[in-house]
């Protein structure tokens, strides 16, 4: 495959991520009152799909290592073309969680290929300028994601929102069964036995630089997930913004997120994994400051505003742009022949992480921004603390470990 069908597979492969989620953030208010659904629930659509999604990668890991990447995608994107479509025709809220942990089931596969397939073919340090590359693109579909669903959502119905996953579903589908060339070295015939599966999570769970890598890429998932599990009921709800404004200010984070990613990958080159994910630590702090000092101190004044969640995400995002990259792609870089296990474990932490924190803030979400503030100041504190020690010091392994 050439370089540019490796990224149009990435972004496509990450790209299902943001599509499942951002498009429905717009249509969950709606959601509610149409199915007559109290916080909690609504905020279990989100957070079940998510621990399924991650959950998930537990299989698909040592299934893609067994039998290679291309048929556990076309398996996965399948799959999740029907749990769309079970999504649009729910009559309860019941039926769509249902669906949903189903669609994020299936979804673990692609994004946890996508992982894979760039330790397949990258060493680490080439890995995440192209994990970088696919992540661009991933930020050039979440731009259209948020916007379109606001405007399905507005002038259609929130069913129709959900529809336009499936046809993304349908999308990827085709594009893996027409240009994806299998990636993978050598299959290992036993990564299905059971003791071969302890013993490879056991490995990669000991090793410090994966430790590192998927404490840095959850925390940044897991801060990016508290604004967006929050921020459609904070700025409609709260602050009164429309949902076409909602739409658009997600857009702009989308381009705000490739900015990061751009500089990622010339930051990666003048200054290394260690010292870019260092100066973006400080970045990252910054907006956790803000974010949860204007919304404790500030919210019931006057002054207080959409600006005062929407600056300090702005900044947050154009960091994400580094540490998502580089964490996703460190992951796996000391695993060449267990890239599938790896990603996959990495991937279950990520998404437990995430479905606890969706639960907390079913509950905590109280009609003010704080409790979805708090959860990001503590995940960026994380983050930075993260990228000022642990990846100092096993940041970055040998590039053939």
């Amino acid at each position: 495959m050439s370089p540019t069908t490796v990224v149009v597979l990435l972004a496509l492969l990450l790209g299902i991520q943001p599509v499942t989620t951002d498009v429905y953030l717009p249509a969950l208010p709606a959601m509610q009152a149409d199915l007559r659904a109290a916080m909690a629930e609504v905020q279990l659509t989100f957070a079940a799909l998510l621990l399924a999604f991650g959950v998930s990668q537990l299989v698909w890991g040592p299934l893609s290592d067994r039998f290679g990447r291309r048929p556990v995608l076309l398996v996965g994107m399948g799959g999740y073309v029907l749990a769309s479509l079970a999504c649009v025709v729910a009559p309860d809220m019941e039926l769509l969680v249902l669906a949903r942990i189903a669609q994020g089931a299936f979804m673990g596969a692609a994004v946890m290929c996508a992982r894979a397939i760039v330790r397949d073919l990258y060493q680490p340090l080439e890995g995440a300028r192209m994990m970088s590359r696919g992540l661009t693109g991933l930020g050039v579909i979440a731009i259209a994601c948020a916007p379109l669903g606001s405007a399905v959502t507005e002038w259609v119905h929130w069913r129709a929102a959900l529809l336009v996953l499936a046809l993304f579903g349908i999308g990827t589908f085709a594009f893996i069964a027409l240009r994806f060339k299998e990636t993978i070295p050598q299959r290992n015939p036993r990564a299905l036995v059971p003791g071969t599966m302890l013993r490879a999570w056991s490995q990669i769970a000991r090793h410090p630089t994966f430790l590192t890598y998927s404490l840095l890429s959850t925390a940044s998932y897991v801060a990016l997930f508290s604004f967006l599990a929050g921020s459609s009921f904070v700025l409609i709800g709260t602050l009164g913004i429309s949902k076409l404004a909602y739409g658009g200010f997600m857009a702009t984070q989308s381009v705000i997120y490739i900015l990061g990613t751009v500089a990622c990958r010339r930051m990666l080159v003048r200054l290394g994994i260690r010292r870019s994910v260092f100066v973006a630590g400080f970045v990252t702090f910054t907006a956790g400051a803000l974010m949860g000092g204007l919304a404790w101190f500030g919210w019931g004044q006057t002054w207080y505003g959409p600006w005062a969640v929407m600056l300090p995400q702005a900044i947050f995002i154009l960091a994400h742009g580094v540490h998502q990259p580089v964490g996703q792609s460190g992951t796996v870089s000391p695993f060449p022949q267990m890239a599938g296990a790896a990603s996959a474990l990495n991937g279950f932490i990520m998404m437990a992480a995430a479905f606890g924190v969706g639960l907390w803030l079913g509950q905590a979400m109280d009609g003010t921004p704080r409790p979805m503030a708090a959860a990001h100041f503590v995940w960026c504190t994380v983050i930075a603390v993260t990228a000022w020690t642990l990846v100092q010091k096993y940041g970055e392994p040998p590039e053939h470990g």
